[in-house]
């Protein structure tokens, strides 16, 4: 106990000295980055042959590895190859053929917990639909969905070229908010939205904000966009909006829930799918502007390669474990 507090405090005093000391981000070049790569690769293949000789290193070497996989790729210089999958291209291509003025329906199903991955599909999603002079219709059927709704247009709004086309809530974009009810709101809004909706965020009656004037259902709707992190969710849409009003849906899910929406994307019920935080990237190489996705992705995919080392060292250990018990038994 007494070590490792010792350990925890050295790494504490480090951590402040180069706060401190240094006087800009620190960042390494991609020369230094590949050395440090080439050092790491070295350090696990060293704790590999270890365990093949029957030094078993503890969990708290494991938890060093990752947490070095996690931080160090924040201050490397490395731009890690995205390449845009066919189900990304397919939500970028729908949204961006449109028509300048057609009206987009995104629906925010998801709380803070899932924003590291949906938050910067909406950052995108939202940057994409205003370059192109598109109407956005914002809802919810998560109580903070629409909470996230406003931070990522708080973000994309001070974008220098979003904010040169001086767009306008109510005439450009509309925030409806909540609504509880899960799926049976959406089966609601089949026949008419102001139903579900009858007032906006900012209390202001449906028929008096200027972009709802001419938008009774999903008839009216030309492209809708779902960021989900479960129930209520992308499955509930496609089976009531999609299903039964013909709605034209792309989505964006979280990695967990992204495999189990393919089956709805190769029947055709799902115009494109972002799936996690690779998708993410992917939409951000897409539309140009890459963001907090693209950032994200390097330290993600470190942390995977530590981890599958680590479960190729774990095997290793157990069976030469299993040899050796096998071996005494046969003595």
């Amino acid at each position: 106990m007494k070590q490792d507090l010792i350990v925890f405090g050295a790494l504490v005093v480090i951590v402040a000295l180069i706060f401190l000391v240094v006087p800009k981000p620190l960042a390494f070049s991609p020369t230094v980055s590949y050395i440090i790569i080439g050092l790491i690769l070295l350090a696990l293949v060293y704790i590999l042959i270890r365990t093949i000789n029957g030094h078993f290193v503890g969990r708290r070497i494991v938890f060093l590895f990752v947490g070095i996989a996690v931080v160090l790729p924040f201050f490397m210089q490395i731009n890690q190859p995205i390449h845009v999958s066919p189900e990304v291209r397919t939500v970028y291509d729908s949204t961006a053929e449109l028509k300048p003025g057609s009206k987009v329906l995104v629906s925010f199903d998801y709380d803070p917990a899932s924003a590291p991955e949906l938050q910067p599909m909406a950052e995108s999603y939202f940057r994409l639909c205003l370059q192109h002079d598109l109407k956005i219709i914002i809802m919810g059927l998560w109580p903070q969905g629409p909470q996230q709704a406003e931070l990522a247009l708080d973000v994309v709004l001070r974008d220098p070229d979003i904010a040169k086309k001086n767009l306008q809530r109510g005439i450009d974009y509309v925030d409806l908010g909540f609504q509880t009810g899960n799926e049976f709101v959406i089966q609601r809004m089949g026949t008419d939205f102001r139903m579900m909706f009858p007032r906006d965020t900012r209390g202001i009656p449906y028929d008096s904000i200027p972009l709802l004037r001419d938008v009774r259902n999903f008839s009216n709707i030309d492209y809708s966009f779902n960021l989900s992190a479960g129930y209520p969710g992308t499955v509930e849409w496609v089976q009531v909006a999609v299903d039964r009003y013909g709605l034209k849906l792309g989505a964006g899910n979280t990695g967990v829930q992204a495999t189990g929406m393919y089956p709805y994307l190769r029947s055709g019920q799902l115009k494109g799918l972002l799936g996690g935080l690779s998708g993410a990237a992917e939409f951000e190489r897409a539309t140009g502007k890459e963001g907090t996705a693209t950032f994200y992705m390097l330290p993600q995919s470190f942390s995977h390669v530590i981890v599958i080392a680590f479960i190729l060292i774990g095997n290793a250990a157990y069976f030469l474990g299993e040899k050796k018990r096998a071996g005494k038994e046969q003595k």
